[in-house]
């Protein structure tokens, strides 16, 4: 699938082609898990897969689409984004394990707390100015992650709650440097991201016994579905603004668990409802708090 193509389904008006871009690149996000899912091979061998197809995606999308070239796009960008890319390696490795030893809820919800902590790492290591909305949704966010996480102690999936942790973590660093380095090619991070995700998983991995199955699964997911809805998400920031692009995000965190459910009969468990209420709450307040702000 071309960017032409996937722009040919956006409406011509600014604000009309931004929100409808957010919304399909939440939705083709929201497949992620079903992939990780179907895979049907282990952890290692799913992230390896990811990683491949999503560093050949990037890179023949840069390549195409890109004044610059791959290489120029690489110099331009510099030593940012390759650490950018080493910090993607951490949650990208972390969701495919996740999903592998939690639900997809429970992985989801905790993810969907990346704006808040985002924020929070932004004033911790750049210094930004916060306000107490911000530490309100941060009280929110972390009670919420408390209650997914209690009911992962009950049934024993604590290890990929852990996994989920660290992972949006990672998300949240990212979002700092993202935020710093505004010149740095996302599409240039999500493709060294892959690559080094490669290149470690190919050699904690046995990749003459993945089945062909797997790698036709993989590379519809690392091909078509994720790198269109992130480039979907990366054309709607041009048009709207970062708090309704950031409302628009929670639409992955509430859809994949549904997919999950209806697919494979996968209930999220009372615990992560719960808290993943409590924590989609408590960044909807902050975003619709933030965006009255002049």
């Amino acid at each position: 699938m071309t960017i032409a193509q996937l722009k040919a389904f956006i409406p011509e008006e600014a604000r009309a082609k931004g929100t409808m871009a957010a919304i399909l690149g939440g939705i083709l996000l929201s497949f992620d898990p079903i992939f990780v899912r179907l895979s049907g091979v282990g952890g290692y061998e799913t992230a390896f897969l990811f990683g491949l197809f999503s560093a050949l995606s990037m890179g023949t999308l840069i390549q195409a689409t890109d004044a610059r070239g791959l290489v120029g796009t690489v110099r331009e960008s510099g030593w940012p984004a390759v650490v950018s890319g080493l910090i993607m390696l951490g949650s990208a490795s972390m969701f495919v394990l996740s999903i592998k030893h939690t639900s997809v809820a429970n992985t989801m919800m905790i993810l969907s707390g990346r704006p808040v902590l985002t924020a929070a790492a932004a004033w911790l290591i750049l210094r930004e100015r916060t306000s107490g909305k911000l530490w309100l949704a941060i009280g929110g966010v972390v009670c919420g992650m408390a209650v997914v996480v209690s009911g992962s102690l009950r049934s024993g999936n604590v290890h990929g709650d852990g996994l989920a942790l660290a992972g949006v973590i990672c998300l949240a660093l990212n979002g700092v440097m993202w935020r710093h380095f505004r010149a740095m090619s996302r599409m240039l991070v999500v493709g060294f991201g892959g690559l080094f995700l490669a290149v470690i998983m190919f050699f904690l991995t046995d990749v003459t016994a993945i089945p062909a199955r797997t790698w036709l699964v993989m590379a519809c997911m690392g091909l078509l579905s994720a790198p269109a809805g992130r480039v979907l998400n990366a054309v709607s920031s041009r048009y709207i603004p970062a708090a309704e692009m950031a409302t628009y995000a929670l639409i992955s965190p509430v859809l994949a668990p549904i997919w999950v459910f209806l697919l494979f009969r996968e209930q999220p468990p009372a615990a992560t409802l719960a808290g993943g209420g409590l924590i989609l709450a408590a960044i909807a307040a902050y975003i619709a708090a933030t965006a009255r702000r002049p």
